[in-house]
């Protein structure tokens, strides 16, 4: 399931983010690879624990916050402090799977669901599309800057090589509480039904009611914590 959620950074909030970068140290990005994806990754990272990447990626997660279709889209029990990367021209990451566990503050997170918001609008640079292999088959990504996509972990992808210009973003994983994405498909789809049908009937209408009853019985089924 590939879901786009625009405006995840305000115009003002990428601005900020793009000068904060611009002064930061940045290196090799396999730093931070696992040993299949090291050997096919040239890019450029801000180091992870930088005190630039803590506080950009606490806009970053304050932008997750006000963003309900995030929330219903991954059901989030962790997510992984925001990294940030870039890739110049030349630069590419080839077709990879990411790594299932992460490490955070010594606490272990599975991955279930990749996330990429982009910082550079799409004229700013040519390639540099993001491409993920799904059950419909390979579906390229490029979008606004402030703008985010969300896809399965499991995924294979890759990110095309940078013709010209950079391209900028922030990378992140989440690990859900529903870890079936087909689990995490259904429950979307339920909660967008319901939300478009308490838009034209009252909440204690019977259909409401009864489509909230099953999706909150659906999360304790599949639910894990």
């Amino acid at each position: 399931m590939l879901i786009h959620i625009p405006n995840v950074l305000t115009a003002e909030d990428v601005a900020l983010c793009r000068q904060k970068l611009d002064a930061a140290e940045w290196v090799d990005g396999r730093a931070t690879a696992g040993d299949q994806s090291a050997k096919v990754k040239h890019n450029l990272q801000v180091p992870e624990d930088s005190p630039t990447a803590r506080e950009l990626g606490d806009m970053v997660l304050r932008g997750l916050a006000r963003s309900p279709l995030f929330s219903s889209a991954t059901l989030p029990l962790r997510v992984y402090p925001p990294m940030f990367n870039r890739y110049d021209v030349g630069m590419t990451f080839n077709t990879h799977v990411d790594n299932a566990i992460r490490s955070v503050s010594g606490t272990r997170m599975r991955t279930d669901v990749s996330s990429t918001l982009f910082l550079s609008a799409p004229e700013e640079y040519d390639g540099g599309e993001l491409v993920i292999e799904d059950t419909y088959g390979a579906q390229a990504v490029k979008l606004p800057a402030g703008d985010m996509i969300v896809y399965p972990s499991t995924s294979l992808h890759r990110v095309n090589p940078v013709t010209r210009g950079s391209r900028w973003g922030s990378f992140f994983w989440t690990q859900s509480m529903i870890d079936d994405d087909r689990q995490r498909r259904l429950l979307f789809e339920m909660d967008m039904a319901i939300i478009q049908a308490r838009m034209v009937l009252p909440d204690d209408h019977v259909s409401v009611l009864g489509l909230t009853s099953c999706y909150h019985n659906l999360m304790r089924m599949w639910c894990k914590m």
